[in-house]
């Protein structure tokens, strides 16, 4: 089975326990890490809309909470016609963790739509120096 095979099992079986009762738009996500272990993550939705949180997020979270620091291909799955790539939150998030080059996959519940690398999805990332100072980073 492919990375992305996996990944996408993952992420489709995360979304399937998305808390959405407000938008019913059910989103999962998963990532790989550099040692090949896959955390997923689903979007939870409260009544206060704007303190809800996406599923690359709680992947994220997860990921963190195993002890991984290192994203190398991502996968994001929801519903819908049209794609459903990271919103700008989570693009800066999955920076934190990737490179510009890391692959992130958007699908449906049917399978791949497009790939994207995250640089082309975050062409100019915020970032910061060694010494704590913010620039723009070149993707």
């Amino acid at each position: 089975m492919s990375a992305f095979d996996k990944l996408f099992k993952a992420a489709s079986a995360a979304r399937e326990n998305a808390h959405a009762p407000y938008s019913s738009f059910h989103v999962g996500a998963a990532v790989l890490t550099r040692d090949g272990a896959i955390h997923a993550g689903c979007n939870v939705e409260n009544a206060a809309y704007p303190e809800g949180w996406c599923a690359e997020t709680t992947a994220l979270g997860a990921m963190v909470a195993s002890g991984g620091r290192e994203v190398v291909e991502v996968v994001v799955v929801a519903g819908g016609e049209r794609l459903c790539t990271p919103c700008g939150g989570c693009r800066q998030r999955l920076a934190e963790f990737a490179g510009p080059e890391t692959p992130v996959h958007i699908a449906g519940p049917e399978g791949l739509r497009r790939s994207f690398t995250l640089g082309e999805l975050l062409p100019v990332g915020f970032d910061l120096d060694p010494d704590g100072n913010a620039a723009a980073g070149e993707a």
